[in-house]
Formats: structure tokens, C-alpha cells, sequence
């Protein structure tokens, strides 16, 4: 097998990984936290993507692009938890799920009307392009090795705000016990408002980056919420060291089976056998993986404990 295909989709894997991850954390500390069921996080993601190809158009500013996009998305999901979510917190889940499924349709909809249906062609600025040459038989483009240290970074730094400073201390005992974290005189709403600011930040952080890669088109966000779900309940829900190992674990199996397994299964079946089994046990084995893992670990590989 070639050795150097087998590096570059590694990196493929990492770096789907990594995006998947900046989604994951978001909602994964929604939900912890919140105990909130949030189906319109994909939307964020949506309008992350959207707001940063805008900006680029009318600035030519790659990073006030980006500045402005993140403000912009932080706005809108800060906006979102005021005006629509905050009622919903006392409610059960079904309802959470119905109203932020509205939600999507409201997002598509307003998406729709301020930029039409056709999709938007991200660029990235000359400095980002181009390859970088790893080895000398490996070349690997500049623009997704920014994407795996963008999505490293920012795992750190999540890791370092939960766990060492008192913001984090706050969102763990919020986790924890948000009654007594209210009766101690916290401001359990504002710190709601700001848990699901910083989520919808990091969804349109993934977002402007997958822009270039993907098309910015109504309606994307949905796609990769399925397989963020996915990675949260193989991590663990409400745990970010969950969301990261499930969203790494999730890139790299989604990566190497859609590269990998049709060559493979043509070594034991006809080219035709293997040629329409091979894409669709693809498309299957993280969801084969999340059963699995269900099976023996269901609170997933990293279940909370107040991380």
C-alpha cells in the first residue's frame, strides 16, 4: 500500500477531525450545561461560513474577515439565546428539539433571502495557499495544516479555560449543580448567555475555515450535524475531552474508510461487488462505530465528570 497516500489521508482524517471538533465542543457544552438540545447549532456554523465569505467580498481582508465573522456569529447566536432559547430551558426535551428544528428552517430561510439559494465560492487569501512539502515525497496544502493548528489551538485553550480558570470552575459547577450555583449567587442566565455565545463562536470558527474547502451554500450545516452528534455520544456528552478523542476518532474512520475500504474489499470481491459495497460500508462505519461503542460504554469513552 502506498505509504504516502496512507500520510496525507492521515492528515485529511486530523483535519476533518479538528472541525468536527470545533462543532462538537460547542454543543457538547450546550448541552452539559444547559441541558439543551440544540438542533440549530449547525445553523451557526451555517452563518459563520456565510458572514466570513461576505466580509472577504466587501473587504478583501482575509482576517477582518475573519474577525468580523466570528463577531458576527457570536452576535447571532448571543442574539438567538435571548430572543428564542431562554423560555426553553424548563421545558422537556421534545420541545427543545421541535423549536431549534424551527430554527433551522427560520436560519435556511433568512440565508435564503440575503444571499439567494445559489452557493458562494470561499477563497483564501495568497499567503494560505499552496503546499507545504512535509517530506520529500509529501506535499500537503498549506490552508488545511492551518485548519489542524487552528482546531489544536483552540482545544487547548478550552482546556485551559474549563479546567484552570474560574470561568471554567463555574461552567463545571453549573454542569454539576446549577441550583446551587445560583443559590451561591451566580447568574446562572448570564452564564447561559455566555456558554452559548462562546458555542456558536466555535461553530462559526468551523464554519469560515470549511468555507474554502466546502461550498457556503443554505442548508450546510445540517450535513455535518449528523455526524456531530455522532461524535458527541461516542465521546461522552458534556465532556470537551470526550468531544475531542470522539471527533479525532470519527475523522480518521470516516477518512481512511471512504480512501481505503473499496480498495480493500476489491482484493476479496469482484471490482463491481466492490464497487457498490465499498462507498455505502463507507458511509456506515462511523455509525457502526457509534453502536459499538454504545454497546459496551454507553455514557460514551469520556463521560462527564465535570470537566
Amino acid at each position: 500500500m502506498n505509504y504516502i497516500l496512507i500520510a496525507e489521508q492521515t492528515l485529511n482524517g486530523l483535519q476533518l477531525g479538528v472541525m468536527l471538533f470545533l462543532l462538537a465542543a460547542g454543543l457538547t457544552l450546550v448541552f452539559g450545561i444547559m441541558n439543551l438540545v440544540n438542533l440549530a447549532h449547525g445553523a451557526l456554523y451555517m452563518v459563520g461560513a456565510y458572514l466570513t465569505t461576505w466580509f472577504y467580498q466587501a473587504t478583501g481582508s482575509y482576517l477582518l474577515a475573519v474577525v468580523l465573522g466570528l463577531a458576527g456569529t457570536l452576535a447571532v447566536g448571543i442574539v438567538t439565546e435571548l430572543v428564542a432559547l431562554r423560555t426553553l430551558y424548563e421545558r422537556d426535551h421534545l420541545d427543545q428539539v421541535l423549536a431549534t428544528f424551527g430554527l433551522i428552517l427560520i436560519f435556511n430561510e433568512l440565508i435564503a433571502i440575503v444571499w439567494g439559494r445559489a452557493a458562494l465560492y470561499s477563497t483564501i487569501p495568497d499567503y494560505l495557499s499552496g503546499h507545504v512539502q512535509l517530506t520529500d515525497s509529501l506535499r500537503y496544502p498549506l490552508y488545511r495544516l492551518v485548519i489542524i493548528g487552528v482546531g489544536l489551538a483552540v482545544a487547548v485553550l478550552l482546556w485551559f479555560t474549563v479546567s484552570r480558570t474560574r470561568i471554567g470552575m463555574l461552567i463545571r459547577a453549573g454542569a454539576s449543580n446549577r441550583a446551587m450555583v445560583a443559590a451561591l449567587g451566580v447568574n446562572i442566565r448570564l452564564l447561559y448567555t455566555i456558554v452559548f455565545g462562546v458555542g456558536a463562536a466555535l461553530a462559526g470558527l468551523a464554519g469560515l475555515l470549511s468555507g474554502p474547502i466546502y461550498a457556503v451554500q443554505p442548508g450546510m450545516g445540517e450535513l455535518i450535524l449528523i455526524q456531530v452528534f455522532v461524535v458527541i455520544v461516542i465521546g461522552g456528552i458534556g465532556s470537551i475531552r470526550g468531544a475531542f478523542a470522539g471527533a479525532l476518532i470519527v475523522g480518521m474512520v470516516d477518512t481512511m474508510g471512504r480512501a481505503f475500504l473499496k480498495p480493500t474489499l476489491a482484493t476479496v470481491l469482484s471490482p463491481t461487488a466492490a464497487e457498490t459495497a465499498g462507498p455505502a460500508l463507507a458511509s456506515m462505519l462511523i455509525y457502526l462505530l457509534m453502536a459499538a461503542v454504545l454497546a459496551f460504554r454507553p455514557e460514551g469513552l469520556f463521560p462527564s465528570r465535570g470537566s
